[in-house]
């Protein structure tokens, strides 16, 4: 029987009574390697009451002792980096290097929130008005969940999520991805390691049920998800109805518009990275570009050149620049999508269907995919897909494939490759992208930086990582200070706007 794991509660891992599993797959081999508990609804309750019964001494911990736990797991996170890369390979299908990267923006991640003795600070003048002090704290807001997708087991929950939402002081309850929730319960145990109160951390993995619980429980104070735009919508209504602190990170269309005057080969080595990185499971992926047609059919040429040079292979073979993608259901849904992209008249210039790595012939494997002469209105290019399959739509000019990307629903990321001054700063101006690339294929900030999502891409009023997840997980405190004299305090009249004007 395969391993069937635990849940992680009050620092404890524990057995699951639930009578549901979650098959758990080896996406380069197709192979069970484990279940994951459908914890039933009295575990999810009790996270919640281990979060809710560890808040009010960890609040209260002193912002630098808790910056000096997660010191301790950032360096376990680099004492552990290829363990966790191997479990990021293996249940999720990254190749090594993206595995390896997706490790290290969690520790990344833990790197800001151990700048929270800085980020926390607030704000004072005197004699705001004459006479009167005022003083702005921050302060942590209570119990959190976090909401986590399959594509990125480390980076999502411990460098999205947990570190900052720990480091202000908060508690947290994760929902790690059900298809592949290894990675999360291993790094885990290493905030146990590094010193973290029992409480302050718990993970559960549950169905939309269990998922609802959290959302109406009164002691959840707010709720960050990455996930798909649709469930997205509902989580933000949900929550935000429930009067939460809601940020939902949705689905994306990223387009990339290609010049006349951008280097060919450079160009597209750009593109394929970020087109077939993560085997396109990324909502940072380049779905799509508008390439000026003067250069469509040579740029075309290079990007099938490249493409076809991909080693495909295994995740955990360090030789492979194209893994499998994560599960059954999603690799069936690709290749649906890809023959609707023919239906619709799209050209299929490079068809990565019937994939085969010798010795992986059950993995999930798509070999990279590539459309032509897509237009408005086929879904193909309009709609995520989430998988290695590119769009080509060509355009006359700067501003046609300028509203050509600014037409689509979605609005993470957008990028120009150009080597004009002008067109670049026009296009960083008016573009709807939240994070924009000039000659960047993926344009995702250092974290210090927020994950600046725009349109369907987000709902919400902050974005996570960036000063903006410090705002989120706390809230503002002001405290006005009058200090009488000998004379006021001999006055029996007080103005109606004492001390605001």
């Amino acid at each position: 029987m395969s391993e069937r794991l635990k849940y992680f509660v009050n620092g404890e891992f524990k057995h699951s009574q639930t009578d549901i599993w979650y098959d758990l797959h080896n996406p380069s081999t197709g192979e069970i390697t484990g279940q994951a508990p459908c914890c039933t609804n009295e575990e999810v309750l009790e996270a919640v009451r281990a979060a809710k019964a560890a808040y009010p001494q960890w609040s209260a911990t002193p912002p630098i002792k808790r910056a000096q736990i997660l010191f301790r797991v950032r360096d376990l996170i680099i004492e552990n980096l290829e363990e966790l890369t191997l479990s990021v390979a293996t249940e999720n299908g990254k190749v090594w290097s993206e595995a390896e990267g997706d490790v290290l923006k969690a520790k990344e991640g833990t790197e800001l929130a151990t700048q929270v003795t800085t980020q926390m600070m607030g704000e004072s003048m005197m004699d705001a008005s004459k006479g009167y002090d005022t003083v702005l704290y921050r302060e942590s807001i209570g119990v959190f969940t976090g909401i986590v997708p399959v594509n990125f087991p480390a980076m999502i929950p411990f460098g999205w999520m947990a570190p900052v939402c720990i480091a202000c002081g908060n508690t947290l309850v994760l929902k790690a991805a059900s298809l592949t929730p290894k990675t999360a319960l291993k790094i885990a145990a290493l905030y146990k390691q590094a010193g973290l109160p029992d409480g302050v951390l718990n993970i559960v993995t549950c169905s939309r049920n269990e998922i609802n619980t959290l959302l109406d429980h009164p002691d959840i104070k707010g709720v960050t998800f990455v996930g798909s735009t649709p469930v997205g919508k509902l989580i933000y209504e949900r929550a935000a109805k429930a009067g939460k602190r809601v940020q939902c990170l949705t689905q994306a269309k990223n387009h990339a518009l290609i010049l006349e005057d951008a280097p060919i080969s450079r160009t597209a080595a750009g593109v394929i990275n970020s087109a077939f990185g993560c085997a396109g499971q990324r909502c940072m992926a380049l779905a799509a570009c508008c390439v000026q047609e003067s250069i469509a059919d040579e740029f075309v040429a290079e990007l099938i050149k490249l493409a076809k040079g991909l080693k495909i292979g295994p995740a955990y073979d360090k030789d492979s620049k194209l893994g499998p993608v994560t599960y059954i259901s999603h690799y069936e849904e690709i290749l649906s999508t890809i023959e609707k992209g023919v239906q619709e008249g799209a050209k299929l210039v490079l068809d990565g269907r019937n994939c085969v790595v010798p010795g992986f012939e059950n993995g999930y494997f798509i070999g990279p995919t590539i459309f032509d002469y897509v237009t408005d209105g086929m879904s193909i290019g309009d709609e995520e897909i989430f998988g290695p399959v590119f769009s080509v739509k060509r355009v006359k000019d700067f501003r046609e494939g300028l509203r050509i990307m600014n037409n689509n629903r979605y609005a993470n990321g957008s990028v120009i490759f150009t080597q004009n001054g002008y067109y670049a700063r026009e296009f960083a101006r008016h573009t709807q992208g939240g994070m924009v690339g000039v000659n960047v294929g993926i344009p995702v900030p250092i974290g210090f930086f927020p994950f600046s999502g725009h349109k369907d891409s987000f709902f919400g009023d902050l974005h996570c990582l960036g000063k903006d997840s410090y705002r989120f997980f706390t809230e503002s405190k002001t405290v006005t200070t009058r200090w009488f004299d000998e004379d006021e305090m001999k006055k029996t009249e007080v103005s109606t706007w004492d001390g605001t004007i």
